[in-house]
């Protein structure tokens, strides 16, 4: 069967998924961790030669840490895996219970999206994190992974789902896609996927957005921005900053501009570039700024770049207004800090940035599904409707409205026999 035909397919066993138990779908999750720890040489060894191609070709270092599944992202999948086997079920959760007349009792209940279609970047850890949320949250899901991680994701895949079918999940609840055409055909599956998923460059995801009439959630690029206020503690700020740009640069958490006060400059931007340059990192800045710091200079236009490298711009505001103006303006809207003991400047920030995650004194790097206790993510949205930030359980249910009634007709109330009393229960 092509993509459509198994689209199809799966939307017709999407409601038996859907009416899955969450001891079914826990009891799934558990068997993923067991055949992941069962089988993680084999796994290895697939990744090593992803890791090998990958190399060989020129791709750069960091996208080759994204490549690498080791000990540690199995350890960090392992433990997502157990904190959603931990976390309530998403699904069947009554938000509202309204009696609109006597014997007349409406109620609206979470229920699974349906059929979502997730195209992922090249890393292995992301493909059991996505596949594990949808299987948590009653969904089916169309899996799509980078090419450079072809081999990796194959036996991941296979893995999972004998895992999943072997619990008494519905045989069509998963599938994986592959090759680079498969992309187009699945854009053209309206009626048959309830949603994407992109994760990648803001080109492809502006691809998918412009190139398909399904509904879309995603974030397209992680412009993020630390600001360090005139009341910062800049023993606090010099961690903070190296943290969110040199713990993992090439994910779309990391820092990628510096905003400092300009009172504070003298003082602080010295340590920075300290800092930095020990840590690796190059920097771009204003001509201000290299007056203070060795930076290649860039100009205003320059800004609102997605380094995903050890690269970053500093630039000097005159205060914590300009910083938010800096920051909506060239910003992604995906996570913003602000380093400040300020009480009045905190609340400022965190009410005027326009982003999808508000930090103060922290790595920008928290802005992760299983740090805030999600068991894991399948993305993080930059948009407003559904659901925003780190997309977890919650994003990927919907709502139905049930309506039990005793032979009432909506004639009696229009010809004013009957009155609603809209009782909340």
């Amino acid at each position: 069967m092509n993509v459509r035909e198994e689209a199809r397919a799966m939307k017709l066993a999407a409601p038996r998924m859907a009416a899955s138990t969450m001891e079914q779908r826990n009891a799934a999750l558990t068997k993923i961790m067991e055949v992941l720890e069962e089988k993680k040489n084999d796994i290895y060894r697939a990744n090593d030669a992803d890791v090998d191609a990958a190399k060989a070709s020129g791709v750069p270092q960091p996208v080759i840490k994204r490549l690498r599944f080791n000990e540690g992202k199995l350890k960090d999948c392992v433990s997502g895996l157990k904190q959603l086997t931990l976390l309530p079920d998403p699904v069947g959760k009554v938000t509202l219970r309204r009696e609109l007349d006597e014997g007349l009792l409406l109620e609206r209940v979470t229920v699974p999206i349906g059929v979502i279609g997730v195209i992922f970047e090249a890393r292995p850890d992301a493909l059991i994190q996505i596949s594990s949320l949808c299987i948590k949250s009653g969904n089916c899901a169309i899996l799509k992974g980078g090419k450079e991680t072809t081999n990796t994701n194959r036996i991941l895949f296979d893995l999972i789902y004998e895992a999943v079918t072997g619990a008494g999940l519905p045989a069509g609840c998963l599938l994986q896609v592959t090759a680079h055409n498969e992309i187009d055909e699945l854009l053209g599956c309206q009626g048959d996927v309830d949603l994407l998923i992109p994760r990648g460059s803001n080109k492809f995801v502006q691809y998918i957005m412009d190139n398909t009439n399904i509904p879309v959630m995603g974030h397209s690029s992680g412009v993020c921005h630390i600001y360090v206020d005139g009341m910062a503690d800049l023993q606090k700020a010099i961690p903070i900053i190296v943290d969110a740009k040199t713990q993992y640069p090439a994910a779309c958490n990391a820092v990628e501009t510096i905003l400092v006060k300009r009172s504070i400059a003298a003082k602080f931007l010295p340590m920075l570039d300290d800092a930095l340059y020990h840590a690796g990192v190059k920097v771009y800045g204003t001509e201000e700024v290299t007056g203070y710091m060795e930076a290649e200079q860039i100009g205003d236009e320059d800004f609102g770049i997605e380094y995903s490298d050890l690269k970053l711009s500093v630039k000097l505001v005159s205060d914590v207004s300009e910083a938010v103006d800096h920051i909506n303006c060239y910003g992604s809207h995906h996570t913003d800090a602000i380093i400040t003991e300020d009480d009045e400047a905190a609340a400022f920030f965190e009410q005027m940035v326009d982003s999808a995650g508000v930090y103060r004194n922290c790595s920008t790097r928290f802005a992760d599904g299983f740090r805030y206790g999600f068991g894991a993510e399948v993305g993080i949205s930059t948009g407003k409707l559904h659901a925003r930030g780190p997309v977890g359980l919650e994003g990927l249910v919907t709502y139905k409205y049930r309506l039990t009634g005793n032979g009432q007709i909506v004639g009696d109330y229009a010809e004013g026999r009957k009155e609603f009393h809209h009782k909340d229960l």
